[in-house]
């Protein structure tokens, strides 16, 4: 019973062309200000996999665009991972725990709740335009920042998902101090950390279509490269709007379905 969704028929090419095209989009968009899964989650429900595989499947083809996107900043020398290492275990964790949570609750209190924060991010964005241009003092040391933002996103992301990126873009900017280049970089590592441990979790419960997952992470892989190429090359300038719309964007699709 496990293996049932690893062992599947062979999807017809339209569904491997939607899916793949999918993915690459999201892959651009999710390496510049998160929310790709705004666009594959759908796409894969779209295709008749129940709501838990669709987001196991979606964990492995998102493992292979963040971890694309954390290897262009990392060689770009925007993140080093000595620096994560603190938020690379707190966040491991709480992605574990998240993702087994989901397997025994309903995320329907989450669902209700992320639309608002989501708003008061997009609003605070909008309201300091200056915010995230550079690197400031940080409110927060890292020994309580981590082991607070890594454990509580990273439970977020392994039992519900979208706008987990834009969650950890912000809390860099405001409490570590870090410029929103910075804060793309080091989410980007966070992203990876929770969707490798995520996905450990589905794969062990057979909740994992693997050749969709592989093809759709070749696409997002693509498109990773390309969004993070063009984080570094065009700057804040660039990142804000694109962040700022992205938001708002899984803001609305998430109130359209809760609220119908």
């Amino acid at each position: 019973m496990a293996q049932s969704h690893l062992i599947q028929f062979m999807p017809d090419l339209f569904t491997l062309t939607l899916l793949i095209g999918a993915a690459f989009v999201a892959g651009l968009i999710d390496a510049v200000a998160g929310g790709g899964g705004l666009i594959t989650v759908p796409v894969l429900m779209s295709i008749g996999l129940p709501p838990q595989v669709a987001l196991g499947t979606n964990k492995l083809q998102a493992s292979f665009g963040s971890g694309s996107a954390m290897f262009h900043f990392i060689r770009s020398g925007k993140v080093k991972l000595s620096d994560c290492i603190s938020g690379i275990l707190w966040t491991a964790a709480g992605a574990a725990a998240g993702v087994m949570a989901i397997q025994r609750l309903d995320p329907a209190i989450l669902r209700h709740l992320v639309p608002w924060l989501l708003i008061v991010i997009a609003a605070y964005m909008l309201f300091t335009p200056k915010l995230g241009s550079e690197d400031i003092h940080a409110r927060l040391s890292p020994k309580i920042f981590y082991p607070l933002f890594g454990l509580s996103i990273g439970f977020y992301d392994g039992f519900f998902g979208p706008g987990t990126g834009s969650f950890w873009a912000m809390a860099f900017v405001l409490l570590l101090g870090c410029s929103l280049i910075r804060a793309t970089a080091h989410t980007k590592v966070m992203n990876f950390t929770s969707n490798i441990v995520a996905l450990g979790v589905f794969l062990a419960a057979g909740q994992v279509r693997l050749l969709e997952g592989i093809l759709m992470g070749i696409a997002q892989f693509a498109g990773a490269r390309i969004g993070a190429h063009l984080v570094i090359l065009k700057g804040v300038k660039f990142i804000r709007p694109v962040f700022i719309a992205i938001v708002l964007i899984i803001t609305a699709k998430l109130l359209y379905q809760n609220y119908r």
